[in-house]
């Protein structure tokens, strides 16, 4: 299974860019989207350091919000609940 992050665009250099998400920054490839149009501000999905896919706010967030509620069943279930 392959699990690709949501983050949001902080600056881009050519095909590289720097992409933060909760807090957390990564230098990202994008040139899996040079055909797309990209901008600081904008969210992609992060896989193994490529952006794969341009993706909403409102995706990024509701993938972030899938996130929160996988960490917290398996909090759950790791504290016997």
């Amino acid at each position: 299974m392959c699990l690709a992050v949501p983050m949001r665009i902080r600056s881009i250099d050519g095909f590289q860019c720097t992409c933060e998400a909760r807090g957390v920054e990564r230098d990202v490839n994008l040139f899996m989207l040079q055909d797309e149009t990209l901008a600081p501000g904008d969210y992609v999905l992060v896989h193994v350091g490529y952006a794969i896919q341009k993706v909403s706010e409102v995706e990024a967030e509701e993938s972030w919000a899938l996130f929160d509620d996988i960490l917290a069943t398996a909090d759950e279930a790791l504290a016997g609940g």
